[in-house]
């Protein structure tokens, strides 16, 4: 009997291929993850046990607001997952700084993950295909082998690092020498700089390089992501944004921010880099649902109010695309404007989801 869920991971590599160049095709993106939900509420059993208790007829369901999200906090204290242990290829943790419990996200394999994740940074970032020199501010895989990002920033190391990669980041902290030869290399060779890292990163090499300023060549620009939360001071994303530009010479608008998650195998990234003069704002690729939602009744809420962010990913086949995150969230004509955490506790909705998906109270 062949398996329902190859042909569904089929569906979603061939939307995500088809809709990777910045097209839409809500209506298929849509009816591809109802019947997502309907197979994975069969099998996946923090996700069945969710859906009985909201009483949800996912058959009868004709809209994907219908469709119960998994809270992320789930995947701390269950596994969330259609396939045996046994299978399991990769095995993605959150950092578990906040809380004493890692998140984890298992892999079957990472095909839909690797044509997501290369298909949304080609969009988002390296659309013009010059060469440049990766400048990485985040483990190794070898160092995180459990980090989703350091995974990713590893593919685009194999995708779009056709130049030099440097990886300035080694056995926990800075590594400033690596860091500083090279950026004077890439300006020597007036190579643009693709320099990628996360906000913990970027600020110790902020306070290292103090008193040293760049001027990376023209067409260089940073990513910044977040990554090892309490680990270092805050930094409001606006003064984040111009101490990046300051240090090293960019404009603002060629400042990113990526917005990824462990629990999701899809990224967005900010439009900045390609439409400097637009008001910020995270880019939804087609094969991703992104919707505000009331944080008490999980509805989503009207355009222009602010709610907690619902992501809803074809490329999780084999876990749950329908994903509750607590991230607080707007939604613009064409794309999502992300305000932080909400702040507190967890919001009520999703924290009795939660106990509806484990099954039991949660303390």
């Amino acid at each position: 009997m062949s398996d329902p869920f190859d042909e569904l991971a089929m569906r979603a590599a061939t939307l995500i291929d088809r809709l990777a160049g910045g097209g839409r095709d809500d209506e298929g993106r849509d009816a591809l993850l109802l019947d997502l939900a309907r197979a994975q509420a069969e099998v996946v059993a923090p996700y069945r046990r969710l859906v009985a208790s909201r009483g949800v007829a996912l058959e009868d369901a004709g809209t994907v607001d219908a469709v119960p999200a998994l809270p992320t906090d789930v995947f701390r204290f269950a596994r969330v997952s259609r396939f045996d242990e046994s299978e399991t290829q990769r095995v993605f943790r959150t950092s578990g700084t906040t809380h004493g419990a890692r998140g984890e996200h298992h892999f079957r394999d990472l095909s839909l993950y690797d044509r997501a994740a290369r298909a949304a940074a080609r969009r988002g970032l390296f659309r013009d295909d010059l060469e440049r020199h990766l400048i990485i501010l985040a483990p190794h895989p070898s160092e995180a082998p459990d980090s989703s990002l350091s995974y990713m920033l590893g593919r685009f190391e194999s995708w779009f690092g056709e130049g030099r990669s440097t990886w300035a980041f080694q056995d926990g902290a800075l590594d400033l020498p690596a860091l500083e030869a090279a950026l004077e290399g890439a300006i020597a060779a007036s190579q643009p700089v693709a320099l990628l890292g996360t906000s913990f990163a970027f600020v110790h090499a902020d306070d290292a390089l103090e008193g040293r300023d760049y001027a990376l060549p023209e067409s260089s620009f940073v990513m910044q992501t977040g990554g090892f939360k309490g680990r270092s001071r805050e930094v409001a994303p606006e003064a984040m944004r111009n101490m990046l530009a300051k240090r090293y010479g960019v404009a603002e608008s060629a400042v990113v921010a990526e917005y990824g998650m462990t629990e999701l195998s899809s990224q967005m990234y900010e439009t900045t880099l390609h439409r400097p003069d637009e008001a910020r704002r995270l880019w939804v690729p087609g094969w991703v649902r992104a919707t505000p939602v009331d944080p008490e009744s999980l509805e989503p809420v009207a355009r222009g109010e602010v709610g907690i962010l619902r992501i809803d990913d074809v490329a999780n086949v084999d876990t749950v695309a329908a994903i509750q995150t607590a991230d607080l969230a707007q939604r613009v004509e064409d794309g999502i404007v992300l305000i932080g955490r909400a702040p507190g506790t967890v919001p009520r909705g999703c924290s009795l989801a939660m106990d509806e998906a484990l099954g039991d109270p949660r303390p």
